[in-house]
């Protein structure tokens, strides 16, 4: 087979996606505010990569509704809508549901561990008030059924739905309540244990849905 003639495919994949998790993550985690201004030159020398991955990073980041952008002026970080939050967090639910419903007869102990272990991961991060570990912590817990589902459909709509949520969380992580959600992974935890599919789904979309709670505070 010829070989393509173009090179540093994978170097330049790479250089986007991390371009994209640094800027993803600097906004959910507030280090970029709403209404901030995000200024291709300054990106450049933050990130050390050149305006193009800069620009496709931006991109990403307007369809899961972290920036708004308008061509030839600005980029500015998106405030937190209370319809986008919950538009977001009614995708995310469903798409856990539909995850978990496909995963529990695909799953083994090794899953069930892997679950058991995030959960209780997320439970110190919490105690510890460590924002950061607790929601590396539930990406994993939820990532298990996520990866057993084997549906990379599930995996792109969160990819995309995921950074809404995630941003509120951190904002308010205070005020999530930490052994609800404790309780509710070990649910589904038992749910897939036991192999029951439809019950391991409720709970997951449970799970999900208390996140509206949050959305009631003012996020301007």
């Amino acid at each position: 087979m010829p070989v393509p003639t173009e090179s540093g495919k994978h170097a330049r994949s790479l250089l986007r996606e991390k371009a994209y998790e640094s800027l993803r993550d600097a906004i959910i985690h507030g280090t970029f505010l709403p209404g901030e201004k995000l200024r291709d030159s300054e990106l450049e020398e933050w990130l050390g990569v050149s305006r193009t991955p800069i620009r496709e990073a931006v991109g990403r980041l307007e369809v899961a509704g972290l920036v708004h952008t308008t061509p030839g002026r600005s980029t500015v970080v998106s405030t937190i809508e209370r319809k986008t939050v919950l538009d977001a967090q009614a995708v995310a639910a469903a798409m856990h549901a539909l995850a978990v419903r496909t995963a529990v007869p695909l799953m083994g102990s090794a899953e069930i561990k892997a679950m058991t272990k995030a959960n209780k991961e997320f439970a110190a991060a919490f105690a510890n008030g460590d924002a950061d570990a607790a929601m590396r912590s539930d990406d994993e817990f939820h990532g298990v059924a996520v990866d057993a589902s084997r549906n990379e459909t599930i995996r792109s709509v969160l990819e995309q739905v995921t950074p809404v949520l995630r941003r509120l969380e951190f904002l308010r992580f205070s005020s999530l309540t930490g052994r609800q959600s404790i309780a509710q992974h070990k649910r589904i935890i038992d749910c897939c244990r036991r192999g029951d599919a439809e019950a391991a789904a409720l709970a997951a979309q449970q799970n999900w849905e208390t996140l509206a709670s949050l959305v009631d505070f003012d996020t301007n």
